[in-house]
């Protein structure tokens, strides 16, 4: 039968190896992961982007670790990786991560000519200083 230090000497490593396993495990559950499922979850269930970015956005800030608060591209960024590392996580949710960087602002202008029936002019009325002012 083995002496306690010799037990301890051999339980210690192993019980340092699954301390430092918890972590790890927390970590996926990030505030980014969080934001992904909460963004993808509104829009599925009908909400807007406003809506859904600003739940998503609000709670990244809220649970950020880091001394400075996320800017809001730094966190649609953090969004789009979380969805696009885990697409199995988030069904469905690649067709709106668009959004998160202007997508939804474009509009579509019907053509004023019937000389130009078969064209269409995408242009933009946003700006991209505004869309994530805080």
């Amino acid at each position: 039968m083995a002496s306690l230090p010799t037990r301890l000497a051999l339980l210690l490593p192993i019980a340092g190896m699954l301390w430092s396993v918890a972590p790890a495990r927390a970590a996926s559950n990030s505030p980014a992961e969080k934001g992904a499922q909460i963004y993808c979850y509104m829009r599925s269930s009908g909400n807007d982007h406003i809506v859904s970015w600003e739940a998503s956005y609000s709670l990244i800030k809220r649970q950020g670790s880091g001394l400075f608060k996320t800017s809001p591209k730094h966190a649609a960024v953090m969004i789009t990786e979380a969805v696009v590392e885990d697409p199995t996580s988030f069904p469905d949710c690649g067709q709106y991560l668009g959004d998160l960087f202007g997508g939804s602002q474009r509009i579509t202008e019907s053509p004023t000519s019937s000389t130009r029936t078969s064209e269409s002019k995408e242009t933009s009325n946003w700006d991209a200083d505004e869309r994530y002012s805080y």
